[in-house]
């Protein structure tokens, strides 16, 4: 689902991993029609990055017990 938010609205998938700094950047480069897929590669690539360092804390919250 955060995928295809990721694609459709870019910035507001930043808001739902807790980036709005980064979410309102994206939403002034969404405005342009060259921005929009700049701005949607970007925005998977975070949401790639936040999936991936979830993993790792819950696999280290395995080991801190």
């Amino acid at each position: 689902m955060r995928l295809m938010l990721a694609l459709i609205l870019p910035w507001l998938q930043f808001f739902t991993i807790g980036k709005p700094f980064s979410g309102i950047f994206c939403l002034i480069l969404q405005c342009t029609v060259i921005g929009w897929p700049l701005a949607a590669i970007w925005s998977v690539y975070a949401l790639s990055q936040f999936n991936t360092d979830k993993k790792i804390r819950a696999a280290l919250g395995q080991f801190s017990h």
